[in-house]
C-alpha cells in the first residue's frame, strides 16, 4: 500500500499551551482555489482560530487566517471568512454530545496537507486554569 505523505502547512501551538487535549479528529475543509494557492506558499495562521457546531448540525472554523493570494485578482478570497469542516455525520453527533455534556470546546491544532487534499485536525479539549499553565512550563 502507499504511504500516505503529510506535510504541515500551519500549527496552533498555543492550543496545546492553553488546552488539554482530550481526542483529534482529521476533517477536511472546504477551500477557494485562491485559498489552497496561498497555502501552498504557507501562508496561513491559526493563533486564534477556534471551532464550533452550529445549529444546522454543520462544523465552522473560525478566526483561521489565510493570507490573499499574491497573483489574484478580484476573485481573491477574504482572509477570515468562516471555513466548513467536513466531517462525517456520526463524527459530527459524537462531537456535539460531548462539546454539551462536558463542556469541552472544538480547537484547531494544524493544518496539513495529506495526498494532495488539505486537512484540518480539530481538537476535542477542555480549558486549562492558570495554574495548570504554569505547571507545564
Amino acid at each position: 500500500m502507499a504511504e500516505k505523505k503529510i506535510k504541515i502547512i500551519a500549527e496552533n501551538r498555543k492550543a496545546r499551551h492553553d488546552f488539554t487535549i482530550h481526542e483529534t479528529y482529521e476533517a477536511g475543509i472546504e477551500l477557494t482555489g485562491t485559498e489552497v494557492k496561498s497555502l501552498r506558499a504557507g501562508k496561513a495562521n491559526m493563533k486564534d482560530s477556534y471551532a464550533q457546531i452550529t445549529k444546522t448540525a454543520e462544523v465552522y472554523v473560525y478566526n483561521l487566517h489565510i493570507s490573499p493570494y499574491d497573483q489574484g485578482n478580484r476573485f481573491n478570497h477574504e482572509p477570515l471568512r468562516n471555513r466548513r469542516l467536513l466531517l462525517h455525520r456520526e463524527e459530527i453527533r459524537r462531537l456535539i454530545g460531548k462539546v454539551e455534556q462536558k463542556g469541552d470546546t472544538l480547537v484547531p491544532t494544524n493544518l496539513h496537507w495529506k495526498n494532495g487534499l488539505v486537512k484540518c485536525d480539530v481538537a476535542l479539549a477542555k480549558g486549562k486554569a492558570e495554574h495548570d499553565k504554569r505547571d507545564v512550563i
